[in-house]
């Protein structure tokens, strides 16, 4: 080495260090490397187009160690998934096919691991060639050990038997591929039928429920997949890393969702996320659990971790019972009074926290929710559902003068436990007010009971939430609460015209008032005919801001309760929902709003001495 390269090292070292502080982050792409002997490998045109594309590449070992596997997920924006040998058919519980080609031990299952981890972190995915494989085999799809033993052959054209494993070098293209109109890759390339290059012989034969095909080779062969949950995952069975500018694209799409993924993450990690409604604890007393991953329950801590949720008001609910029943027999649980079911429940949250205490911790006020989300925990904070919660005993008879007065006593027994919301009634009237379902008119809005109810919680800081009340109740509600009301899981009538839905009317009484509606996601509040999704959700929400403005609006799942669509099925999801409001171009301080800075305004306000 000369002194004059020396000196060039240095020159480029200060150059560095000078454009540090004005450096951008780019988005960190993880590459899955092969493996073999004692290599790890990777074709060098995949981190050229990533670079190009505007992106950090990262090559990844194939370490099947879920703590190493989840510290890398941790620092990556995005995951490609590159080509490679078969897949052993015994991941799938198949035999050996005579044209099975070979096989690596090592990388399989590190790889099957990696793609479920980041399925559940929300990681934006490419898949390529075997790659786009590796996400139907981790996925809940199938693979072909050879195209020739793919499954619904009746589908294709057998007459056209094209050759998949060219002979031809890697930039030339062999063989045309037909994208589905309205697809991510049709959008991308603004037309339907491509070139492409094919080095492949076992192929994607089921996408499974996740994924859709989007693309097909002339003799049937699905060359390229989508997910179905409106996440930002692609799977193609060409390699467009050797495609040059033409197959950049697909490289663009994967950073610019990656950078999409690490804006919200950062979002995520500065502003409290909350979601105002579930219904989670009914299910406690059956021996689900809450810290562990439980397939059972939309929520728990592992869902709300990967989603990036940190808080989340647990409801107890409690049914109306219907005409010649009893409540025990309504809550199918051997109580008969209502306010020690609400008891038993909150009891059964106290002995999660309890289990956990270094992981989730109650809360009772934004400050608890924002101490416990800087020491690392999730926020659990109690509500009722319906205000049948404060009798001691159920009856159809009307409350007398000395039942009334113990009710009250029980509201005060509830905000002594931190209870932040009580829905006024449920499907069905109550004492206190009428119902927007199965409701008898037996009040005529809120009950003169029903108006002390409402002062009284206006008295220990409670909010009055009408998402289950009748128009008339509600707006007896606003007149009579000298707080803010909420309505913590409610969608639009003009988009769904449910009973239980908000009309705008009522959505600008609420904003007039300093109210918030949330959007909820049982899917019956979101369409009245076919398969909501979180697009409906999406759609709600914006039409609440369009009549309220943004500063009413935010999400109450309903998780548990039957809420729960496509894209946004449980709480891992909730960081979907936030990338999709960055694509639509949401400022940040509009989506601190939305997830939470809303409600946590009118926390504030409720909490406030009269």
């Amino acid at each position: 080495m000369t002194p004059q390269d020396t000196f060039s090292i240095v020159a480029l070292t200060k150059e560095a260090y000078a454009r540090f502080p004005e450096a951008v982050r780019k988005p960190v792409i993880g590459l899955t490397g092969n493996h073999s002997d004692i290599d790890v490998t990777l074709r060098d045109a995949y981190h050229k187009q990533i670079v190009e594309a505007g992106g950090v590449p990262l090559i990844i070992p194939p370490v099947n160690d879920i703590d190493v596997v989840g510290t890398t997920l941790d620092s990556l924006d995005g995951l490609i998934l590159t080509g490679g040998g078969d897949y052993d058919p015994r991941w799938c519980g198949e035999e050996a096919s005579p044209k099975l080609g070979t096989v690596n031990a090592v990388r399989d299952p590190a790889e099957l691991l990696i793609t479920q981890l980041a399925y559940n972190r929300n990681v934006p995915m490419l898949g390529i060639c075997r790659g786009m494989q590796t996400l139907a085999m981790a996925l809940g799809g199938h693979v072909a050990q050879d195209i020739s033993e793919r499954r619904n052959k009746k589908e294709s054209n057998m007459c056209t038997i094209l050759r998949h494993s060219q002979e031809e070098d890697r930039p030339v293209k062999t063989h045309s591929v037909a994208l589905h109109p309205g697809s991510t890759l049709y959008n991308i390339y603004g037309q339907t039928d491509i070139a492409v290059n094919s080095f492949h012989h076992q192929c994607v034969d089921n996408p499974g429920k996740r994924f859709r095909c989007v693309a097909k080779a002339p003799d049937g062969v699905i060359e390229a997949m989508e997910s179905t949950e409106y996440r930002p995952i692609m799977g193609v069975q060409w390699h467009p890393e050797w495609l040059g500018k033409d197959g950049l694209p697909i490289f663009q799409w994967l950073v610019e969702q990656a950078a999409i993924f690490m804006k919200a993450k950062s979002l995520h990690a500065d502003m409290p996320t909350l979601d105002t409604h579930c219904d989670t604890p009914m299910f406690f007393h059956q021996g689900v659990d809450f810290i562990s991953r439980d397939p059972r329950i939309l929520v728990d801590l592992h869902k709300m971790t990967d989603g990036r949720q940190d808080a989340t008001f647990m409801v107890c609910y409690l049914p109306q019972p219907k005409e010649g029943r009893t409540f025990e027999e309504s809550v199918h649980f051997p109580i008969a009074s209502p306010r020690q079911y609400a008891d038993f429940i909150f009891d059964e949250i106290g002995k999660i926290v309890q289990r956990a205490p270094q992981y989730v911790a109650l809360a009772r006020n934004e400050s608890d929710i924002l101490r416990n989300k800087r020491e690392g925990k999730k926020s659990i904070i109690l509500g009722i559902e319906n205000g049948l919660a404060l009798r001691d005993t159920y009856s159809d008879s009307p409350l007398t003068a000395e039942e009334q007065e113990q009710c009250l006593h029980n509201l005060q027994h509830f905000a002594d436990r931190g209870i932040a919301y009580m829905t006024l009634c449920h499907n069905g009237d109550n004492d206190i007010c009428d119902a927007a379902s199965r409701s008898n008119n037996t009040n005529g809005g809120v009950s003169p009971f029903g108006e002390r109810v409402i002062h009284e919680m206006n008295r220990l800081g409670i909010m009055a939430d009408l998402s289950h009340g009748g128009e008339k109740s509600f707006y007896d509600a606003i007149d009579i609460s000298s707080k803010p009301i909420v309505c913590s899981h409610s969608n639009c009538r003009a988009l769904c015209d449910h009973q239980r839905n908000l009309t705008d009317d009522q959505l600008r009484a609420l904003a007039r008032t300093g109210g918030v509606a949330h959007t909820t996601l049982y899917g019956g509040f979101l369409k009245k005919e076919g398969e909501a999704t979180i697009l409906d959700a999406i759609a709600h929400l914006e039409h609440a801001i369009d009549i309220m403005g943004i500063e009413h609006v935010g999400i109450g799942t309903d998780f548990d309760g039957d809420g729960g669509v496509t894209g946004m099925s449980d709480a891992s999801d909730m960081i979907q929902f936030t990338m999709h409001l960055l694509r639509k171009r949401y400022s940040d301080d509009d989506i601190r709003l939305i997830w939470g800075g809303n409600w946590l305004r009118v926390m504030r306000i409720n909490k406030l001495t009269n």
